[in-house]
């Protein structure tokens, strides 16, 4: 038999366990967006990513001591997924956000972090939230700070922000390989 009244949840509104947004790792309102140290073109020439699932339009700052790397995707009416999610109220879905994240991050670890002739792959995610909405016309800003790293793995503690406000925020795991043919030793 089914139920006519709504279930009781009490989560949505009551309950004092919900998580508040952590501290935030790096004000992006401090960074001028008009520095722009790595363009598209030169974001390619890192990232192997190309056509709709390219998700990084700038990088405008790089802390080496910190491991930050921030930076920046616009948003655009023309996102593969603007017509089927949601139509007539198009949002750009949580796994962008975080694939935006874990390109951001392996730009940086492969500029700075894994040894030369190596990629990093997607790994995983960790304690994922989703904050607030992206939507086009937007300027997605994603900080990434790398937190642990060694031969096997590189983890990235992640922020999304649009307007100042926090939309996002996660752990972005990636697996660094030698690409087949390369050597695996460098700098």
């Amino acid at each position: 038999m089914l139920s006519t009244s709504a279930p009781h949840i009490p989560f949505l509104l009551t309950d004092s366990k919900v998580a508040m947004p952590p501290e935030v790792m790096f004000d992006v309102s401090t960074v001028d967006d008009g520095r722009v140290l790595f363009n598209i073109d030169q974001i390619r020439e890192v990232n192997p990513q190309r056509f709709e699932m390219e998700q990084l339009t700038a990088i405008v700052h790089i802390d080496l001591e910190q491991n930050i790397i921030v930076g920046y995707k616009d948003v655009t009416d023309q996102e593969f997924w603007v017509r089927g999610h949601m139509p007539g109220f198009p949002l750009m879905p949580g796994v962008i956000m975080c694939e935006a994240a874990a390109q951001i991050g392996g730009f940086f670890s492969k500029k700075h972090l894994v040894p030369v002739g190596s990629f990093v792959v997607f790994g995983g995610m960790d304690e994922v939230r989703f904050r607030g909405q992206v939507k086009p016309g937007d300027r997605f800003w994603i900080v990434s700070k790398a937190v642990k790293v060694n031969r096997r793995q590189v983890c990235n503690q992640v922020q999304g922000f649009v307007d100042g406000k926090m939309v996002f925020e996660g752990m972005i795991n990636g697996m660094p390989f030698t690409a087949p043919g390369a050597s695996a030793g460098g700098s």
